[in-house]
């Protein structure tokens, strides 16, 4: 694993616009960086990246029926008790899930350390899909990258796959929602929709904001039609403690992802496979921050619905200490420190892409701070096995 410099396409803010991708700059500053791009061996993809992937993945749906079959387990998790049937009835019925991505830390010399599941509301997919691999595709026919590199990355091809798997037991209406005003999150539903259409899925757009609720606690769209199915990219634990969420359990509502994708997307989820998977080498030690479990030098501290890394702290081993601010304050868990790879002060953050069950694609994302935070860039990365340019940096 290497970190390379390479010329930006001189049109590439052009091609995002007319691709749609609206916020590869957020709030003035670059959230797309194509100055540099992470180069990967075939080796190190499927052996410590895509191998891990699909046995943590299976690990973890293996883990689902002993945590909606217990009280003490669905407490742990700060899932209001309201919600535990309707969690538990999802898992019995097999609700259909769709794709989820895994956040790693790595550096190419030892195995990659998982640092918690995003499975209910992952982003960061349509520049992971599509704009990264235009990117490749533009920077061979330029003759910047060789014709035989490549990249970890069928992530739309299995996208529509899936979406054709599950097609015909979606009840419809079929809608793809997320916040108005979000480019981000809109930018990505659009992407999924354009991915079900593929599908040959009859679906639609509806901002989160436009959906009704009836007296008898249907869910609706614009034209008061029930709606059947919903794929929301908003978090099941907001829905959770919103007045507009208490309905979900007897509304008949179909939800993308299903309602026990909640056990999987919460933080709980690492101790409590550290306790069925101790030792495993993609694991990092984890532990409910109740006092239990005895954690070397050097550990952080994660609420267990936190997002983009808010109100994360890290204890490091020589006493020092790195914290960022954010909304979550309760439910805690501690996990061991293991550090993210560092290229010229930038600390690097894999993202691995799961749809349907299979591990498909690889998002990489880099901050200033060993905290991934919303003001992350985004950037590529291809399959090569020997370095391809000068000013290469190693970890």
């Amino acid at each position: 694993m290497r970190r390379v410099a390479i010329p930006e396409r001189a049109n590439w803010r052009e091609l995002a616009a007319e691709s749609g991708f609206a916020f590869h700059t957020i709030g003035g500053e670059p959230y797309w960086d194509e100055s540099a791009y992470y180069a990967f061996t075939l080796r190190e993809i499927e052996e410590d990246i895509e191998g891990p992937t699909e046995e943590l993945h299976l690990m973890a749906i293996d883990i689902v029926d002993d945590v909606v079959n217990s009280e003490q387990r669905m407490r742990q998790l700060d899932i209001p008790e309201h919600y535990w049937d309707w969690i538990a009835r999802s898992w019995k019925a097999r609700d259909p899930h769709l794709y989820g991505r895994m956040d790693f830390a790595y550096d190419g010399r030892g195995p990659a350390k998982l640092y918690e599941f995003n499975y209910d509301t992952p982003t960061s997919l349509f520049e992971s899909a599509f704009f990264q691999w235009q990117w490749l595709d533009d920077q061979q026919r330029i003759g910047n990258l060789p014709v035989s590199a490549d990249q970890f990355n069928s992530i739309y091809e299995r996208l529509v796959e899936a979406f054709g798997t599950i097609a015909r037991s979606l009840p419809r209406p079929f809608y793809l929602s997320a916040v108005r005003e979000s480019a981000e999150d809109q930018g990505t539903v659009s992407y999924l929709y354009d991915c079900a259409v593929q599908a040959g899925i009859d679906c639609g757009l509806l901002a989160i904001e436009d959906i009704g609720v009836t007296a008898t606690g249907r869910y609706t769209d614009l034209e008061d039609n029930v709606i059947g199915t919903l794929f929301k990219l908003y978090p099941l634990e907001d829905l959770f403690r919103e007045d507009f969420g208490r309905y979900l359990p007897d509304s008949g509502l179909l939800l993308i992802e299903p309602p026990w994708k909640a056990v999987l997307s919460n933080k709980g989820i690492l101790p409590i496979l550290w306790e069925k998977h101790q030792g495993h080498p993609n694991l990092l030690p984890a532990y409910f921050d109740s006092g239990e479990g005895d954690l070397p030098r050097g550990w952080v501290r994660k609420p267990l619905y936190s997002r983009e890394g808010a109100n994360v702290e890290i204890h490091l081993d020589d006493g020092a200490r790195v914290e960022s601010d954010g909304p979550y304050r309760d439910g805690l868990i501690r996990q061991a420190f293991h550090p993210l790879a560092q290229f010229d002060g930038r600390y690097a953050l894999l993202g691995s892409w799961v749809v349907g069950d299979r591990a498909c694609g690889l998002g990489i994302r880099e901050d200033a701070s060993p905290i991934t935070k919303d003001s992350a860039r985004f950037v590529p990365h291809v399959i090569v096995d020997e370095p391809q340019a000068q000013g290469v940096l190693m970890a």
